[in-house]
């Protein structure tokens, strides 16, 4: 279980973040939507740890990872968090295989077993004749599935995206948004999506709505019980 609880962050004088509390529970897809600037990506980056609260804590399985010191907190989020951004942000020069082994390197895994857990959710995800593809001879909806072979590959316990389906067109968005359903069945992942796009919460368990820097269906934001909301009157 993820839980951050009383949240706060400024930058300079502008509030971002305004006594956030979520809870995140194991196989589930959440999706967080809001207009522009209602602080969505702020919270998914201090869940997600590449951000710290100015206040609050975000602990996960009770403990407070928001104290750890930077060094503590690298190895905690290569071991623990997978992203997914709006870009695919795949490293030009290397395969699509190469692209998704090099967390796994990062985190100590051998290059042959990187490669091979690569091999693997490459074809998991319906690529595996693009294993020696560079991201230039592959369509935006590969490059994104890449991307989240990425996410993968160090088994994370939470994959946190930001707009995954922001840069493509329809059909490589239904792809995606099939993706992510699809691996929570089969590896019962836990996603948590910023999304405008409309569709997105079809798949999700519940949808966090915020603007101005707070939740607004806070019943939504606590418990695994609550049954979701969806709508394009959500997305604004």
């Amino acid at each position: 279980m993820i839980e951050l609880k009383g949240i706060n962050k400024s930058y300079g004088n502008l509030r971002v973040l305004d006594n956030v509390s979520l809870s995140i529970g194991n196989n589930e897809i959440i999706t967080i939507v809001g207009p522009s600037g209602a602080g969505k990506t702020t919270l998914l980056q201090i869940a997600g740890t590449l951000d710290r609260p100015d206040s609050g804590s975000v602990f996960y399985d009770g403990e407070d990872i928001a104290r750890f010191n930077d060094r503590r907190l690298s190895a905690f989020r290569n071991r623990n968090i997978g992203f997914i951004f709006q870009f695919h942000q795949l490293l030009p020069e290397f395969t699509a295989q190469e692209n998704v082994a090099l967390p796994a390197m990062i985190a100590g895994e051998s290059g042959k077993g990187a490669q091979k857990r690569a091999a693997e959710l490459l074809g998991l995800l319906g690529l595996g004749d693009r294993l020696r593809h560079k991201p230039a001879q592959m369509s935006g909806g590969e490059k994104q599935r890449a991307a989240i072979a990425r996410a993968l590959v160090n088994s994370p316990r939470v994959i946190f995206a930001d707009e995954p389906t922001g840069s493509l067109d329809s059909r490589n968005r239904d792809e995606i948004r099939s993706t992510i359903a699809g691996l929570r069945e089969k590896l019962g992942q836990t996603f948590v999506i910023v999304t405008h796009d409309s569709s997105m919460t079809s798949i999700a368990d519940r949808t966090v709505r915020m603007a101005d820097g707070r939740i607004l269906n806070p019943d939504a934001a606590g418990g695994a019980d609550y049954e979701g909301i969806s709508g394009p009157d959500l997305l604004m």
